[in-house]
C-alpha cells in the first residue's frame, strides 16, 4: 500500500511544473526510480542503525555531553547535523541519504551526494554542500574498532583513498578511477591490476536537474549520459558483471527519475523590475555559455578552454586519456557506442537553472554565494559556514563567515573540514573574471535575475 502512495505522489510532483517543450517522462518508471535509491541497496552496508545511535560517544567536548543528556531523537537530529543528512520529505524518520533496512543496516545511496538542503526544505537531486562523509566514516570507524566489529569497504579504504578534505564536497572522481581500475572492459575483476595514478582532489557535486538538458557528464563533459553511467558507484568487488546486467532495468528506471527532475522556484521575494533589467545585460554577457531560459530559452553545452576560463585545473588534469578510454571501451560506455572524450581542454558551462538553490559554486565548490561569483574580487581565501539550514538572501547563497586564513589554534581534522580553503590543492577560486567587466548595477542586476531561473 504504501509503495502504490509513493508512486502516486511522485507521479504528482514529477508532472507539476513541467513544460510543454520538454520531452515526456515516463512517470511510473520516475517514481520507481526513486523509490529504487530510498529502499534498494546496491552496495554492502555501511553501518548499523545502532552504530549510528552511539556514534556521539565519539565526538569531541562539549558536543559529546550535550549528547550524553539528549534523548534518542535529538541525538539522532544532532548526529544527522554534525554529517550534513536530511530526513526523506516523505519519511522523517529515515535519512535521504541511505537505504536503512528491516534489520537497521545503513547503505549510502546517490543521494548522499545528491540529495540536500536549502534554506531548510529537503530537495531530493540537489547537491548535499554539508555531508561530512570522512568526518562521519572516522568517527564510526572508531566505534566499530572499539567494540571489534568487522570493518566495511568504507572503513577501509578511506585509510587509503580521501573521502573528501571539506565538508560538502568528495574525491568521487578518483573513487571510480580506483573502482575501475580494478576491472575489465566486461566488468571482470582483474586477478592482476595495476594500481592507477591518482590525483586526489574534491568535487562540488552537480545539480541533477541539469541532467535532462545535458547530453554528456561530467564537468569536463567527456562521458555521453546513459543509464549504464549511474551505476558505476556499485562497482565493488562483491557485484559481478551479471549484478550490473540484472539491475539495470532499476537503473533505467533512476535514469527516468534524473530525467524528472525540476529546479525549485526560490522561494523569497524577487525585484522583478531589476530582474528584468538583469536578464538583458545576461543575455549580453552570460547567454553565449550559459544559454537563455524561459520562453524559447535553449542551453549550448559548451566547454570553455581551461586557460580562457582561468578555474582551477586540477580535476581536468587528473583523469589521464587512458583512464577516460578505458572507461569509453567498457561496458559502462557501451563499448564505444557512447560518445567519449578522451582529452578535452577545459570545463563545459553547466546551465543555471535553480542556480540559487545549488550554492557553493564552481566545480570544487569554491565560492559560497553568487555574489562572489559576480565579484571575483571579493571571493574569500577561507570560509565556514555559520548555518546548517540558513540561507543568504543579500549575495543568494551560504551564509559564511570569511577568514584571511585558517585558525593558528592547533585544530583536529574534523574542524579543518568544515572551513574552505582556497589556498589548498584542487581548491582555487580564481578564474571567471568575465564579471568583472560589468558595473556594479549590472552585476546586481544580473543577481536578482538568477533567482528567477
Amino acid at each position: 500500500m504504501y509503495a502504490r502512495l509513493l508512486i502516486f505522489a511522485c507521479c504528482i510532483a514529477f508532472t507539476a511544473g513541467l513544460r510543454a517543450d520538454e520531452p515526456a517522462v515516463d512517470r511510473a518508471a520516475a517514481a520507481r526510480g526513486y523509490r529504487n535509491l530510498v529502499t534498494r541497496a546496491y552496495l554492502a552496508p555501511d553501518f548499523h542503525q545502532k552504530t549510528f545511535d552511539d556514534v556521539w560517544q565519539k565526538w569531541p567536548e562539549p558536543l559529546r555531553s550535550q549528547a550524553e543528556k539528549a534523548s534518542l531523537l535529538e541525538r539522532r537530529k544532532m548526529a544527522f547535523e554534525r554529517y550534513g543528512l536530511t530526513p526523506r520529505p516523505e519519511d522523517p524518520s529515515k535519512p535521504l541519504q541511505y537505504v536503512v533496512d528491516a534489520q537497521g543496516n545503513w547503505t549510502m545511496n546517490c543521494f548522499a551526494c545528491h540529495g540536500g538542503q536549502v534554506a531548510g526544505k529537503v530537495i531530493p537531486g540537489l547537491p548535499n554542500n554539508a555531508y561530512a562523509l570522512q568526518t562521519l566514516t572516522e568517527e564510526t570507524r572508531s566505534l566499530k574498532l572499539d567494540r571489534g566489529e568487522k570493518l566495511t569497504r568504507m572503513d577501509v579504504g578511506s585509510l587509503v583513498v580521501p573521502l573528501g578534505s571539506t565538508n560538502g564536497t568528495t574525491n568521487a572522481v578518483m573513487f571510480g578511477v580506483a573502482l575501475m581500475a580494478f576491472r575489465d572492459p566486461d566488468l571482470n575483476v582483474l586477478k592482476t591490476p595495476q594500481v592507477p595514478k591518482m590525483t586526489h582532489h574534491d568535487m562540488d557535486a552537480p545539480p541533477w536537474w541539469h541532467f535532462k538538458k545535458k547530453q554528456q557528464l561530467y564537468i569536463d563533459g567527456f562521458a555521453e549520459k546513459g543509464h549504464r553511467a549511474l551505476m558505476q558507484f556499485t562497482m565493488v568487488r562483491h557485484n559481478g558483471p551479471e549484478t550490473f546486467r540484472q539491475r539495470e532495468a532499476d537503473f533505467r528506471d533512476i535514469y527516468a527519475y534524473l530525467m524528472s527532475l525540476e529546479a525549485p522556484k526560490y522561494p523569497f521575494p524577487i525585484d522583478e523590475k531589476l530582474a528584468a533589467e538583469g536578464k538583458q545585460v545576461f543575455n549580453r554577457a552570460c547567454a553565449e555559455c550559459h544559454g537563455t531560459y524561459g520562453e524559447g530559452g535553449s542551453y549550448p553545452e559548451v566547454r570553455i578552454p581551461i586557460d580562457q576560463l582561468g578555474t582551477d585545473r586540477v580535476r581536468l588534469d587528473a583523469l589521464s586519456a587512458e583512464q577516460r578510454d578505458s572507461y569509453g571501451k567498457s561496458w559502462f560506455a557501451e563499448y564505444g557506442a557512447k560518445k567519449n572524450v578522451n582529452d578535452p581542454d577545459g570545463y563545459v558551462a553547466p546551465p543555471l537553472d535553480g542556480v540559487w538553490a545549488s550554492a557553493p559554486y564552481f566545480h570544487n565548490g569554491s565560492v559560497p554565494t553568487l555574489w562572489h561569483v559576480l565579484h571575483p574580487e571579493e571571493r574569500p581565501k577561507v570560509w565556514r559556514r555559520t548555518s546548517f539550514e540558513g540561507y543568504d538572501q543579500q549575495r543568494v547563497g551560504l551564509e559564511v563567515e570569511e577568514l584571511d586564513g585558517l585558525p593558528r589554534r592547533l585544530i583536529p581534522d574534523w574542524e579543518r573540514r568544515t572551513f574552505f580553503d582556497t589556498s589548498a590543492y584542487g581548491k582555487s577560486a580564481a578564474g571567471h573574471d568575465y564579471p568583472s567587466a560589468l558595473a556594479e548595477d549590472e552585476r546586481r542586476a544580473v543577481l536578482e535575475y538568477l533567482k528567477t531561473l
